[in-house]
């Protein structure tokens, strides 16, 4: 006798329902949200709006007290700021520049992160302090604090190079030479940055369960294993915040390179972006292409910033 076999049939999945108290979590949310939202609505879209409509016309003084009407000029300012070979030269500086002090922050503030979480607390609110300190500093009080440290007749780090037998520092000026003058910089830059990477990766390090660790090495994983397979995933998202604050704040730095080179440097040869929209859009008197520039300088930041986010998303499933 044969027998056939009754084919199943499955009941089509039905789909979850938030439930009513996830419902009203949600719009409790959006509440709280709602003032926040205004308020970065208000500063930010019509400001970058405005922005964007200078960029189009002929805009200077004149424009701007009402002497002469204005001139839409479409695309003219981008066209004359992407023939403009200085800014060309000026944006390949800005991104070595930010490129080093990025690095030099995250791995100073790292790096200190990894021995506060090390050492005792005798150590370590000492530490902190220091590190506090300098984050609270003013940036135009840091540049004067650091240009007088390293001034060329009567700074104190000459003086000390010049007492190890280092004869050729005495009277050596370190804002003279481009890549002298960005090193100082970006020393400063990263000294003034560095405590909020260090603070965060410390929260981040903190939070890292000891059980997993101590089960790593109870596995036979070596320290330099178990910090790439297992700390720094759970560390990540911090890492990311870390990151990308830094290359905002990098990017658009203003005061340290327009206070310790004097307003770019000899014959403009320590410009960044910032600098050189000021100098395009005030001191020329240019607004219309200095709005274009800072239209530009937004989209490169957002690009740069996307990419990043973008290639930590597919390395990592914590997004």
């Amino acid at each position: 006798m044969v027998t056939k076999e009754i084919p199943r049939t499955t009941a089509p999945a039905v789909p979850a329902r938030r439930s009513p108290r996830r419902r009203r979590d949600g719009r409790a949310a959006l509440l709280y949200l709602a003032p926040g939202g205004i308020l970065l609505l208000a500063m930010l879209v019509y400001p970058i709006y405005q922005l964007v409509l200078i960029s189009f016309y002929d805009y200077g003084q004149p424009q701007a007290v009402g002497n002469a009407p204005l001139v839409f000029l479409g695309f003219q300012n981008y066209l004359d700021l992407l023939e403009n070979l200085q800014f060309w030269e000026v944006l390949a500086k800005t991104l070595g520049f930010t490129a080093v002090c990025v690095v030099g922050s995250l791995a100073l503030g790292t790096g200190l992160a990894v021995l506060a979480t090390r050492v005792r607390a005798w150590a370590r609110v000492p530490l902190f302090l220091a590190a506090l300190a300098a984050w609270a500093t003013p940036a135009m009080a840091g540049s004067y604090v650091w240009l007088f440290l390293f001034d060329a007749d009567f700074g104190l780090v000459n003086e000390v190079l010049s007492g190890l037998g280092f004869t050729g520092m005495a009277n050596h000026s370190w804002t003279f030479d481009t890549y002298s003058t960005f090193g100082l910089v970006a020393a400063e830059v990263i000294w003034c940055s560095f405590p909020f990477v260090m603070v965060t990766m410390y929260a981040g390090l903190k939070g890292v369960p000891e059980e997993v660790i101590e089960a790593a090495y109870l596995d036979g994983a070596s320290t330099w294993r178990t910090t790439w397979s297992i700390t720094l995933p759970m560390v990540r998202p911090l890492l990311t915040i870390a990151t990308i604050q830094s290359i905002i704040w990098d990017f658009k730095i203003f005061t340290q390179i327009y206070v310790m080179t004097n307003g770019g440097g000899v014959a403009g040869r320590n410009l960044v972006l910032n600098v050189f929209a000021y100098q395009q859009a005030f001191a020329g008197q240019e607004y219309g292409l200095g709005a274009a520039l800072g239209v530009v300088m937004t989209l490169l930041l957002l690009s740069i910033t996307g990419l990043y986010v973008r290639s930590q998303r597919r390395s990592a499933g914590w997004v």
